[in-house]
């Protein structure tokens, strides 16, 4: 082999590494299209309180403090896992018992703790943001967040 390489061997791996890299694109994207049929989420759980929920978190901008399923900002605790951590990702009244009792309680007047704002929202706001985040907890994550507080 040459200790120089000229101009057409360099455009020769260039467009052949090309080729080959558009090549295994083209074929992961064939593959994932019409060989992968299961997905992370469960569009026959995704109702329209579930939206409502959704147009709520970003309303009130939860993601700039809360992550959820690992994006959004690291202030206060992950949500895509709460229903979870909090044991009532079974039992959907339950859930919204805990998360009214939790809105209602902020902020908590804590000394030197962050605070959760008081947004003052409705029942029917609340049971939308927990039938939110309840089907965002029944997402498949692969493990992810790494750890149970996300």
């Amino acid at each position: 082999m040459r200790e120089i390489m000229t101009k057409s061997m360099a455009r020769n791996i260039f467009y052949g590494g090309s080729l080959f890299f558009i090549v295994i694109f083209i074929g992961l994207s064939i593959h994932s299209h019409y060989y992968i049929k299961e997905t992370s989420t469960n569009k026959a759980t995704l109702t329209e309180s579930v939206a409502r929920g959704k147009r709520l978190w970003e309303r009130h901008a939860c993601v700039n403090c809360h992550t959820i399923l690992g994006e959004g900002a690291y202030f206060a605790p992950e949500v895509g896992n709460v229903m979870t951590r909090w044991g009532v990702a079974d039992d959907p009244d339950a859930a919204f018992d805990v998360m009214k009792t939790w809105m209602d309680a902020q902020p908590t007047q804590v000394a030197g703790r962050r605070q959760m704002p008081q947004f003052n929202l409705t029942d029917e706001e609340v049971r939308d943001l927990t039938d939110f985040l309840l089907w965002t907890n029944s997402i498949r994550t692969q493990e992810w967040p790494p750890n149970d507080a996300g």
